[in-house]
């Protein structure tokens, strides 16, 4: 998956919005306000950082090599996956989801209206 499959497929998930809080070459994707995804756009060579189940965690690193923990993130929360190795885009779209689904069960009742 490219940078621009990367930005259009975080994009399409319901009430997204994109910034640059950190500087211009690291680019975030929130939900409600609240970081779903984040990469940084200097290194040439897309990883992205997507949170993950801390109960499944582990188990998901074991599974991918590409899935390594959480750089300059909490390593218990967060993974830094290799957007550019073996990894089919069907598998980043999961982890994407999965990113998304964890932020969204982190939000206050009345934020979850319209997306679970």
């Amino acid at each position: 998956m490219n940078i621009d499959s990367f930005m259009q497929y975080c994009l399409s998930k319901p009430f997204t919005s994109h910034d640059f809080p950190f500087g211009e070459e690291t680019l975030v994707f929130r939900v409600k306000g609240k970081i779903f995804a984040l990469t940084g756009l200097e290194a040439g060579h897309l990883q992205v950082n997507l949170k993950y189940d801390t109960n499944l965690i582990d188990e998901i690193r074991d599974k991918y090599e590409e899935v390594q923990p959480g750089y300059h993130m909490n390593k218990r929360h967060w993974n830094t996956v290799d957007f550019e190795g073996k990894l089919s885009d069907k598998i980043l779209k999961e982890l994407i989801d999965h990113s998304y689904s964890q932020v969204v069960k982190g939000l206050s009742k009345k934020d979850r209206i319209g997306l679970e």
